[in-house]
């Protein structure tokens, strides 16, 4: 299965087998998008000697996040579901971040886990996960609330503290420690990464959930806001 992650700075790119990680790229370099993301795509295919159609899907970061990344990921995935008749998947990008964290930071079972995306100024997207575990399974970060485009006060999370440890992480999370002080709070400054995707794109390709490709488009969650371009130097 590809797994595009487009949604952050990040311009990230796995090939997995089930939940199995065969190969990836990734580069954190901001605007990278367009340029990078079909040349990461051919490298791992090459790397794992199969075309596009040798997997069995395409699964996408879809939102919320960055609108430029948004659209490039998005339009990529599909355009290559409609080339190969692949079906397409839509992983929240909240829930790779959260997954990121279960996979490679966990110590301890948290009560919340709040991936927390960049939406400028103090603004954060945001949504509550807890860790899901049944017998003989490995665990996977499920979402307990609606995702959220919220503006960071001291008391934000106030009730989820009192209940006990809380993880913050993704780009966003460290906006979150300037502001909130707590002893259950703990902020992770963690990059996104497609590996994240692997167990929900899973998840939904064993229950024959996919996209509509004629309909489907990126969760936005806010409007754009066009900024003018900066000024040479």
């Amino acid at each position: 299965m590809l797994l595009i992650e487009t949604s952050t700075a990040t311009c990230s790119v796995s090939l997995a087998q089930r939940t199995h990680i065969l190969a990836h790229r990734s580069t954190f370099k901001p605007r990278s998008h367009a340029s990078l993301l079909a040349v990461f795509i051919d490298q791992i295919l090459e790397e794992c000697n199969i075309t596009v159609k040798d997997c069995a899907a395409v699964a996408v970061s879809g939102g919320p996040g960055s609108y430029t990344g948004l659209r490039v990921g998005v339009s990529t995935a599909k355009g290559l579901c409609f080339g190969s008749g692949l079906p397409l998947i839509h992983v929240c990008s909240l829930q790779l971040i959260a997954q990121l964290y279960i996979d490679k930071h966990m110590k301890e079972v948290p009560q919340y886990i709040y991936p927390m995306i960049d939406a400028r100024r103090m603004e954060v997207y945001t949504a509550p996960f807890i860790v899901c575990k049944e017998k003989d399974t490995d665990p996977i970060a499920c979402k307990e609330g609606p995702v959220e485009a919220i503006v960071v006060q001291p008391n934000s999370f106030a009730d989820s503290l009192e209940k006990g440890l809380v993880i913050f992480a993704g780009d966003g999370a460290l906006k979150c420690k300037e502001v909130i002080s707590h002893e259950h709070a703990l902020f992770l400054d963690l990059e996104s990464h497609a590996n994240g995707m692997a167990k929900a794109a899973w998840e939904a390709y064993s229950n024959n959930r996919f996209e509509d490709l004629a309909y489907y488009v990126p969760f936005y969650l806010k409007k754009f806001q066009a900024k003018l371009p900066k000024k040479d130097v």
